[in-house]
Order: structure tokens, then C-alpha cells, then sequence
């Protein structure tokens, strides 16, 4: 019998459903300045010119709950900055600083200093800086023990080096970079999965998200890429966030046994069809760009000592975006 998200209490189709009831009442406080709203990666401000602002914001959802049950929090910020960082730099964008917001029932000093050493080691690895934040103590809102984080990220990028579809073309490339496991998303049944007592791999799905800053700029100031998309929630359907006009054809996926072993026990407890582990998981694939030069992509991913797969090309818009 299988068990899938929406089982498990999250409704991915709900999700989109809100966006799309309060796109209206967004947009009415748009001013000229803004570029891209609610529904790509990341938000994009004009501040003078050619000069762009790309800003995000997210959380790490119930992952917090496994470091909260296993008393460890030293990595738990990675992945706040890590959800944060990955969308934004799939505008071409360069981090520039960070914002965190932890909320407790009751403040516990070693704990809060453990997870803002994960926020500021997340920080020096995407080259942002951790400018301020927000502690809030809120008795009654969480149980001691207790606390929820959230994440605010700023980058820049000059317009003529924007990552927002304009460049793909059918025909392109799809290559997927390795994840370093589930990273933040799915937990709410990746929990469901997972016995108490199976404290090894408890430890193995916090694993914290990989951070692909080093990755993309390097493509990026090689001008090898027409687009990158963050695998997070919804897994691969977030390809076609990179350009609605187009469908992406995939057709060669990493195998169970090329992925962390964590994410093959899980999607074989879990039961799920294909479509539907991949539309819940990254699959052992935390980032897919989009390129017209897939040799000379994989040549520098070889040369960083990337993990990377081809797994398929952009095709003519047909009512699949994503084509298995």
C-alpha cells in the first residue's frame, strides 16, 4: 500500500490554488520598479538601470521536527539559507545578504547559538552576509522545544545577464546536479516513513541542502546556461517554472542506485508511482539547468567534481509540462 504527500498532509494542488487566489490582491501593490512577482524562483526589484535586485524568502518546513526529536540543530540553518540562496540564484542572481527569523516557546541558548552557527555557515558557503534577524520567544504558540525558522535573501544581477527564460530554446539540454539527499523538502511524509527508533537514518535525512552558488556562477560567468531551476517542493514540475512556453522531456534519470541510499529506502517504503516520487522528492537531483552547450556544461561540472546527470531536453509546449 502506498502512502503519498497529500496523505501525509500536504496538498501540493492546494498550494498552487492559493498563489493564483491572491495573485490579484499581489499585484495591486506592484509599483513600475518591480520586474518579476510571486510565481518564478525569486522575486526581481529594479534599483537603478540595468541593476536588479532578486530577493526570497522560505522556510525548512517539518525537517525541523527530525533535528528537534534528535537534539540536533548544527546544521538545520544550512537548509534555511541553502532554500533561501537556491531560488534566487536561479535568476543569474549573486547572493548579497541574509535575514533569519527564529521563533521558540522558550528561548534555549546553546540551541539558538547551534542553529544560527548552521545560518552563518550557510552564509559563508553562498558568500552572503548575515546582516540581522529576529529571535522571538512565543510561550504558548510552540512547546518548549519547540521553535520555527525562516529565511530572507537578497542577490543581484545585471539585466543583460537574467536568468528568466527568454534564452531557452527547444531543443536545449536538461542536466541535473546531484543533491546531497532530500534537502527540505517532503519530510511530512518522509516522517510517516520513518520509525523512532531508526535513529541512523533519522541522521541521514538531515543531511543539510546543498548550496549550488559555486555552481551556477561558474556556468554563469561562462555564459553556459539559458536556465536553472530549484528542485523543491513539487520535484521535478518545477523545471517548467523556467519558461511556461516550452515542455521538458525527460528521459534519462539517475537510478535508485546513483542517488544517496536514503532516498531509494524511502521511495521504495513509500510505494509511489513514478510520476508522483518525483513530483513529491528531488530523487537525488537538488538542481536542473537548461543549456545549449551540454558538453562544454559537462566538462566544468567534471572539472568542480559535480555529480551530474543529462536527463532530457526542451520540447515543443504540448499539454504535459513535464513528459516521462
Amino acid at each position: 500500500m502506498s502512502i503519498s504527500y497529500k496523505d501525509a498532509g500536504v496538498d501540493i494542488d492546494k498550494g498552487d490554488q492559493f498563489v493564483e487566489k491572491i495573485k490579484k490582491k499581489v499585484l495591486s501593490t506592484y509599483n513600475a520598479r518591480v520586474v518579476e512577482g510571486i510565481g518564478g524562483f525569486a522575486c526581481l526589484y529594479e534599483m537603478t538601470g540595468d541593476r536588479l535586485l532578486a530577493a526570497g524568502t522560505d522556510g525548512v518546513g517539518t525537517k525541523l521536527k527530525v533535528a528537534q526529536n534528535l537534539n540536533i540543530h548544527g546544521t538545520i540553518g544550512i537548509d534555511l539559507v541553502a532554500m533561501c540562496v537556491n531560488d534566487i540564484i536561479c535568476t543569474g542572481a549573486k547572493p548579497l545578504f541574509f535575514m533569519d527569523y527564529l521563533a521558540t516557546g522558550k528561548l534555549e541558548l546553546e540551541v539558538s547559538e547551534a542553529i544560527i552557527e548552521g545560518v552563518v555557515e550557510g552564509c559563508l558557503q553562498s558568500g552572503a552576509a548575515l546582516i540581522g534577524g529576529e529571535t522571538a520567544e512565543m510561550p504558548g504558540m510552540y512547546q518548549n522545544g519547540e521553535y520555527d525558522l525562516a529565511g530572507f535573501a537578497v542577490g543581484e544581477v545585471d539585466r543583460s545577464k537574467l536568468l528568466d527564460g527568454s534564452k531557452i530554446k527547444e531543443g536545449d539540454s536538461l542536466i541535473a546536479l546531484a543533491s546531497s539527499g532530500f534537502h527540505s523538502n517532503g519530510y511530512s511524509l518522509i516522517r510517516k516513513l520513518i520509525r523512532e527508533e531508526e535513529r541512523d537514518l533519522l541522521k541521514e535525512v538531515l543531511t543539510p541542502t546543498k548550496i549550488y552558488v559555486k555552481e551556477i556562477q561558474a556556468l554563469l560567468e561562462k555564459d553556459l546556461i539559458t536556465g536553472a531551476a530549484h528542485i523543491t517542493g513539487g520535484g521535478l514540475y518545477n523545471i517548467p517554472r523556467m519558461n511556461k512556453n516550452y515542455s521538458y522531456e525527460i528521459t534519462n534519470l539517475p537510478s535508485l542506485d546513483e542517488v544517496p541510499a536514503v532516498i531509494s529506502e524511502i521511495a521504495n517504503r513509500s510505494g509511489l508511482e513514478k510520476e508522483e516520487l518525483y513530483k513529491t522528492f528531488n530523487m537525488g537531483m537538488g538542481m536542473v539547468v537548461s543549456t545549449n552547450c551540454s558538453g562544454e556544461v559537462k566538462a566544468l561540472l567534471k572539472d568542480m567534481d559535480v555529480k551530474f546527470w543529462e536527463v532530457g531536453k526542451v520540447v515543443k509546449k504540448i499539454k504535459r509540462e513535464i513528459i516521462f
